[in-house]
């Protein structure tokens, strides 16, 4: 996870730019926040979580937690923030010793591709069994739909439209979803 964290910083810029010219959104500055955020801030809040093993004892109650590895994480990433957003799963599932298949939004399919290939490579250098972070190569609704439903597939983070979510929903396994919008929020008149 540290070693992916570090290369997701050292690449920010360049991945912000290759999301930027491949997609049409956004701006290059923007995006390299949110790279950075997701590489280093993302990184530095789960970084101390124990998330195998013995993770609390309730002496209280005589309850043992015990954290074990979900399974294989179906993470679909958007076009709106493909990088930032494959940065960030790659990092959570890695941390729970999860192994990872990106399914890239087809407007991104290189950018989110890019990022995959730096962190595998960062991952395994680091000692990562090959085969820990994928991603699909030929991206259509299809393929996204079939790796959602896969056998070995334990849950799926989903960030996409409306229609995305709801077909994770309905994959008959766990998913978090996160669908199109931003929070309502309100700027003062004074705000510059």
């Amino acid at each position: 996870v540290d070693a992916c964290a570090a290369a997701a910083t050292s690449h920010a810029e360049a991945f912000a730019r290759m999301a930027v010219e491949e997609t049409g959104y956004g701006v290059v500055e923007d995006k390299i926040q949110k790279n950075l955020f997701a590489s280093q801030r993302v990184h530095a809040f789960i970084r101390p979580m124990k998330t195998v093993g013995v993770i609390a004892r309730r002496e209280d109650v005589r309850v043992v937690e015990i954290a074990e590895p979900f399974g294989v994480v179906a993470a679909i990433v958007p076009s709106t923030n493909p990088t930032s957003t494959a940065i960030y799963k790659v990092l959570i599932a890695l941390k729970a010793r999860c192994a990872i298949v990106i399914s890239p939004h087809p407007s991104a399919a290189k950018s989110i591709a890019r990022v995959a290939e730096v962190l595998d490579e960062a991952a395994r250098r680091a000692g990562a069994p090959t085969g820990a972070i994928n991603w699909m190569t030929t991206v259509t609704l299809e393929g996204t739909q079939e790796l959602m439903k896969q056998r070995d597939v334990a849950v799926i983070l989903a960030t996409g439209g409306m229609g995305l979510v709801r077909a994770a929903y309905s994959a008959g396994k766990p998913a978090y979803g996160v669908g199109p919008g931003n929070a309502p929020c309100y700027v003062d008149r004074t705000a510059d």
